[in-house]
């Protein structure tokens, strides 16, 4: 017999940054600092990243994007990737994400793509905990999820593969 299931989450909403504890304001600080120095010469859409991990390290990625379009990066899997680097086996606590454009005010803030949710998907399956998400235009409100399958509901895993 089928039925239907209603998936829905909550996110918290801030006015500004200023609401942000000290932690997440760096951390997004973090993430406007690497948007800055992205690279989006053919979208002019620029996004920073900073992801805390465990040992209270912060990366920074941005979008890096390439003649090629769309072979180049975002910023999210750039952060990511790099801490899996560089850290492996160390757990991801939060991430923050920022996005601007070059002929417009993006007030709103931008969630990963697809890409990158599956990305980020990955890291917090393989750790078991969840990674918090702060989510914030160029001016504006703050976006806090608790977790990323929060963006990312149904999601694929290794468990799937076994």
């Amino acid at each position: 017999m089928a039925f239907q299931k209603k998936i829905s989450f909550e996110v918290t909403l801030y006015d500004s940054l200023s609401e942000l504890n000290e932690d997440d304001n760096v951390l997004m600080s973090a993430a406007v600092s690497a948007r800055k120095r992205a690279y989006a010469p053919y979208s002019n859409f620029f996004v920073g990243a900073s992801v805390l991990l465990e040992n209270n390290e912060i990366i920074e990625g941005n979008n890096q994007e390439n003649a090629s379009y769309p072979s180049g990066l975002c910023a999210e899997r750039v952060a990511i990737f790099y801490a899996g680097a560089k850290f492996p086996g160390v757990q991801i606590k939060a991430m923050a994400i920022s996005a601007a454009a070059l002929n417009h005010e993006v007030c709103e803030p931008a969630a990963p793509c697809g890409n990158c949710r599956q990305a980020i998907s990955e890291y917090e399956f393989k750790q078991a905990k969840p990674i918090r998400i702060l989510l914030m235009g160029e001016t504006g409100g703050v976006i806090e999820c608790d977790s990323v399958a929060d963006l990312l509901p149904l999601g694929f895993n290794s468990s799937y593969l076994e």
